[in-house]
């Protein structure tokens, strides 16, 4: 059983960190609408020392990120830590936490893309369970956010297990350059690949930075796990080759046979993955033909998106036309 943190209440404080990408890479306006809404949930926010510290790779020193989140958890004012944007490098950074600091203060820590790497090695360092969700600068949308502050809320703040509905619609633009003229996607709801019913222990994420952790310590263990994945359009033209190959990557682990179920997030528009070019990629991988897999989940590099616990449980069920997805612990 994984170690489950205390959940958020009105008045906690929240400390933004910045282990991948600088928060001085978001615009400062976005960064005062996201306090503001933060602070009408009921939270008050604060921003770690070196989080707005920028170098030549819109980043800062591995000792100032690594000094920071050291920090966040070992403040016993600090309740929940929030990441400020995703990013490239939060993997530089992995051998020098302090994971027993981190495992004997255990809080929530929440965000996503190249947070993968860290929020999976601390899952499997120290068994506390992490999250997979919205970034500080994700709060600084105005629009098309209720969906994301639903399930954040209903993750981190409430006990009880919830079921992940879809969305009513989504997006796919640079929000964070144009506040006001925003384009919105009805949503077809997810996507049945593979009947059938499992429930296990989340891992995954970002499936390329997922990857990176492969034959280190900061891998966590598969066996009855449920793995969620997603993957962002950095590939471009090339997506659906290097999505396929990357995937092939993990089902080569010898522990691959752990995994009880697959659950894609969203990809992006211009990935052109349709859910039948889905099947067929994942049609020519036997190690997946018995397990239940759905895709198109609120979760990636689309907005909006739900947050889920790395290290909780979930129950994937499947049957006939009809797809339950529930979040069991978190």
């Amino acid at each position: 059983m994984a170690i489950i943190p205390s959940k958020l209440n009105k008045g906690d404080k929240i400390m933004v960190i910045a282990p991948s990408g600088s928060l001085s890479i978001v615009s400062e306006r976005n960064r005062e609408i996201a306090v503001k809404k933060l602070e009408e949930l009921g939270f008050k926010v604060e921003l770690s020392n070196h989080s707005l510290e920028l170098d030549d790779f819109n980043s800062s020193a591995i000792e100032s990120r690594v000094s920071d989140i050291n920090k966040a958890f070992k403040d016993d004012s600090v309740k929940g830590i929030l990441t400020a944007i995703g990013g490239f490098n939060v993997n530089q950074i992995l051998k020098h936490l302090d994971y027993e600091l981190i495992k004997d203060n255990p809080k929530i820590l929440c965000g996503f893309s190249d947070i993968t790497a860290l929020s999976n090695a601390i899952y499997a360092k120290t068994n506390l369970a992490t999250y997979s969700g919205p970034h500080f600068s994700t709060f600084g949308m105005v629009k098309g956010i209720d969906y994301t502050v639903e399930y954040f809320i209903r993750c981190l703040t409430k006990e009880d297990s919830f079921k992940v509905k879809p969305s009513k619609e989504w997006s796919d633009d640079f929000w964070f350059l144009n506040q006001k003229e925003r384009t919105f996607i009805e949503n077809n709801g997810m996507k049945i690949i593979n009947k059938g019913e499992a429930e296990g222990t989340i891992i995954g994420g970002n499936l390329n930075t997922f990857n990176l952790l492969q034959g280190t310590e900061f891998m966590p263990k598969f066996n009855n796990s449920i793995l969620f994945l997603e993957e962002d359009y950095l590939l471009k033209d090339k997506f659906d080759v290097e999505f396929d190959r990357n995937l092939q990557s993990l089902i080569h682990l010898k522990n691959f046979n752990g995994v009880k179920a697959l659950v894609f997030g969203r990809f992006q528009k211009n990935a052109n993955v349709t859910t039948e070019k889905l099947k067929k990629i994942i049609k020519v991988k036997r190690e997946l033909e018995s397990i239940p897999i759905i895709a198109d989940v609120d979760f990636g590099h689309t907005t909006p998106i739900i947050t889920f616990p790395i290290g909780g449980r979930a129950r994937l069920l499947i049957k006939n036309s009809q797809i339950g997805l529930e979040i069991l612990e978190h």
